[in-house]
């Protein structure tokens, strides 16, 4: 054996444990993609072996398709309870916070029928009660108005008739007059929310107790 024929059998590429080529993507991918060539290609006889795994993928099939089936009504069922959860938490607190709200009102309730009545229109579920509750709060007004002394056919000219000097609730009065006019004038085509309703009767309030009407 010569020296060039010593050093090919030395160079020679010995068999590897591993091929390389089975963790090429592509050569996976394409062995697959023959596999089921075959496997569904109706020229190819089909050997026990081949039906048995269509049989196997079709019961996979189907049993994956009632899966994500399943899914997809229990995901829709669990939607659908968290909603009339989320519903029901909303109802509760806003009842719970208008119960809070009612009690710490009353806390601070007079003697005075009349205002009583107004807190009775106030925290009704009747939107058309707030709206009787700024009347009566606005007569209320013009009472106080007559027992102070101020001068007028109505709560509108005893409201001119007075000054800060006079009468230092005198803006906030006019404030929550105009508002009362509006709900006069027009009725229930006047959008008055439960919220404002709350805010103007406290501003009477607070004109009230300044002269410790209530």
């Amino acid at each position: 054996m010569d020296l060039s024929q010593s050093l090919n059998l030395n160079t020679a590429p010995q068999n590897p444990i591993f091929d390389p080529k089975y963790i090429d993507l592509e050569y996976l991918f394409n062995k697959i993609y023959l596999f089921f060539t075959h496997l569904f290609n109706p020229s190819t006889p089909s050997s026990g072996l081949d039906i048995a795994i269509k049989l196997f993928l079709a019961f996979f099939s189907i049993f994956f398709v009632f899966v994500i089936a399943y899914s997809f009504v229990r995901l829709l069922e669990i939607r659908k309870k968290e909603h009339e959860h989320l519903h029901h938490e909303i109802k509760e607190y806003k009842e719970k916070h208008a119960e809070e709200e009612r009690i710490k009102w009353e806390k601070t309730a007079s003697t005075n029928d009349r205002w009583d009545a107004v807190l009775q229109y106030l925290f009704s579920s009747d939107a058309g009660n707030w709206r009787l509750s700024v009347l009566e709060a606005d007569s209320m007004l013009e009472g106080l108005m007559n027992q102070l002394g101020f001068k007028g056919e109505n709560l509108g000219e005893k409201l001119k008739g007075a000054d800060q000097d006079k009468f230092k609730n005198l803006t906030a009065a006019w404030e929550v007059h105009i508002i009362r006019n509006k709900i006069a004038h027009e009725g229930s085509e006047f959008e008055l929310s439960h919220h404002e309703a709350k805010r103007v009767i406290a501003i009477y309030e607070q004109i009230f107790r300044d002269y410790g009407y209530i």
